[in-house]
């Protein structure tokens, strides 16, 4: 900063130099102006020099004799005047500062001056020692390379938030954070010194050390984060609780499922999967993602959610599942967008039917390692209406698996999503292992970790080819029906049958035999060909199942006294642990119950 005094040089100052000699020169004592004396003549008799009339200085306008004096109050005196910058004492201002100042000099940064806010937090500093004896902290939190870069370069250099942790010296009775800069100057020559704290009496290159404290942002901050760590646990606390907490684990398959939350934030998204299982050995398999984050997008996730359960519930195909979910979602929040996959794995048949509204494809692993997609049919997303949805199936054989997974996993900023779908099928085609294991490998092969900006939720699904004694625990059996008198006892001397191969215990037997003629009775009368009665075992349950050509579906009711029907279905819901119906894809129905085997029949030995 450069202070210029006013020159003769500039524009109009010559006026205003002889304005002012004009009103500094002394006045007559009385008389009218016409009396004064003319400037180039004599002194007046009484010695008394006569004022300058404007006639004669020729610098300034005569009518500026017109005028009335000044007030006295702006004639100011040179001790009256303001002081200039020149005139402050740098000393006097560096002290009355409340932030940290430290000045040193020479390459070793001899001790120079430190302020009284400096004295007060680390205690008063010898002058003229080193500031590695004389200003140990310094060197504590780092600042002596520093300050050697800034004598070599001749730039400033700044660290923000050093922490001054408490301890004797000063007023140090907390923690306290100091942002520093360090600032290259020249100490000048400056005779004695002034004050006992000033040591530098001859011109030096030096450092000036400057610390403000920012303890109330840097606690501010921290207070911030927290808040910020509580509420992102809140809300993956909140996410994880609508998620199933422990995954439906069906008789013929093998599940796992994993959710990472993405990012560091509070706003967790809207991933989710569950695991339903439909009775007579079918599964459901169900993974969604509802875009956007925050409380309000988990919220919808858990109401979309229970719906699909409720919805499985009803035994529908897979189109009609996403189709009453289309509905809903439109009814929940018509501005939140949401993708769900819908699957129904039969072990009878070995596919898996399902239907998928704005989702990435289902991956299938077959056998011999090869993975396909099963890209087909695709709806638009949730909530859109106005779309017919459609049922596809893809295999699902013995020794494949499946994965169902959210756009997290695949999708990258600088990527097109295609290619990383491809990277997750040549992950998938070599993640060998149980399902929690290929989990785990597929976020490590895809990069996904806890910095990773999205959420993630996977679903992987096996159907293990089983061999041996495990293989002796599955069993099936039909018998196709063709109607007539004779197909009651044809059904009842089957099953007796195959259940004693089976080796239950008597009271399954009969339970087993009773159940499959009730069902076939049933359809029978109420049903039309053609008629098929289905045996299965499983290493926990037996199910019974019959299927016709009629696609009404019965239901339980009370017979009274004097009717002679209406009584099967309730003597199967009595003695099984379970029985549903549910419609087939050719037009007909399949009505079925289960009864849980215990331990020892569950693990035993069974003859083929």
């Amino acid at each position: 900063m450069i202070f210029t005094r006013w020159s003769a040089r500039l524009p109009g100052t010559q006026r205003r130099a002889a304005a002012r000699s004009d009103r500094a020169a002394p006045r007559p004592a009385s008389g009218p102006p016409s009396a004064a004396a003319p400037s180039a003549g004599p002194a007046a008799p009484d010695d008394t020099p006569a004022a300058p009339t404007g006639a004669t200085t020729g610098s300034v306008p005569a009518a500026r004799a017109e005028h009335a004096d000044p007030a006295p109050a702006r004639d100011l005196t040179p001790e009256a005047l303001p002081p200039t910058v020149d005139a402050l004492s740098v000393h006097g201002i560096l002290g009355s500062i409340p932030a940290l100042v430290a000045v040193v000099y020479g390459p070793e940064h001899r001790l120079a001056y430190v302020n009284g806010a400096y004295a007060h937090v680390f205690g008063p500093r010898p002058a003229g020692h080193t500031a590695r004896e004389a200003l140990p902290e310094l060197d504590e939190l780092g600042l002596l390379p520093l300050m050697d870069q800034v004598l070599r370069s001749g730039r400033p250099r700044t660290v923000k938030s050093r922490k001054v942790p408490a301890g004797p010296g000063g007023d140090r009775s907390r923690d306290a954070y100091y942002t520093f800069t360090c600032t290259p100057i020249e100490v000048a020559a400056s005779g004695p010194a002034p004050d006992p704290e000033v040591a530098c009496i001859a011109p030096h290159k030096g450092v000036l050390v400057f610390g403000a404290e920012v303890t109330d942002q840097i606690e501010s901050a921290e207070r911030l984060r927290a808040s910020e760590a509580r509420q992102r646990e809140a809300a993956v606390t909140l996410q994880r609780s609508l998620l199933p907490q422990e995954l439906e684990q069906p008789d013929d398959l093998r599940v796992a499922a994993t959710y990472q939350p993405g990012g560091t934030d509070a706003a967790v998204g809207g991933d989710w999967y569950d695991v339903i299982t439909l009775g007579a050995g079918r599964t459901a398999l169900v993974i969604g993602d509802v875009m956007g984050r925050g409380v309000r997008a988990a919220a919808v996730m858990g109401q979309l959610r229970t719906a699909v359960r409720a919805y499985a519930r009803l035994d529908l195909p897979p189109h009609e599942v996403i189709q009453l979910l289309d509905g809903l979602a439109a009814e929940i929040d018509a501005s939140q967008i949401a993708t769900c996959v819908y699957a129904v794995h039969d072990p009878n048949e070995g596919r898996l039917v399902y239907s998928s509204a704005g989702h990435l494809p289902i991956l299938v692993r077959n056998p011999d390692g090869t993975v396909r997609r099963a890209a087909e049919p695709t709806g638009p997303p949730l909530g859109t209406g106005g779309w017919l949805h459609t049922s596809g199936s893809v295999p699902l054989v013995p020794g494949s698996s499946a994965v169902l997974y959210t756009d997290g996993l695949v999708e990258r900023r600088d990527k097109d999503i295609d290619d990383g779908v491809e990277a997750l099928e040549r992950a998938f085609a070599g993640a060998a292992g149980a399902p929690d294991i290929v989990c785990d490998r597929l976020l490590r092969s895809l990069g996904i970790t806890a910095a990773h900006d999205d959420d993630v939720a996977i679903l992987v699904v096996q159907n293990p080819e089983r061999t041996g004694h495990d293989a002796e625990l599955f069993h099936n059996a039909a018998l196709e029906l063709h109607g007539g008198t004779e197909a009651a006892p044809r059904a009842r001397a089957f099953a007796s049958g195959v259940l004693a191969s089976w080796r239950f215990s008597p009271e399954l037997h009969d339970l087993g035999v009773l159940a499959a003629s009730e069902l076939v009775a049933n359809s029978l009368q109420h049903g039309t060909p053609p008629m098929r009665l289905r045996l299965r075992r499983t290493d926990r349950r037996l199910i019974v199942e019959v299927t016709d050509g009629d696609d009404h579906l019965p239901r339980r009711r009370r017979a009274e006294p004097a009717d002679e029907a209406g009584r099967g279905i309730s003597i199967v819901a009595t003695i099984a642990s379970s029985w549903g119906s549910r419609r087939t894809p050719g037009g007909g129905k399949a009505v079925w119950c289960e009864f849980a085997l215990p331990h020892g029949q569950a693990h035993g030995p069974a003859a083929g």
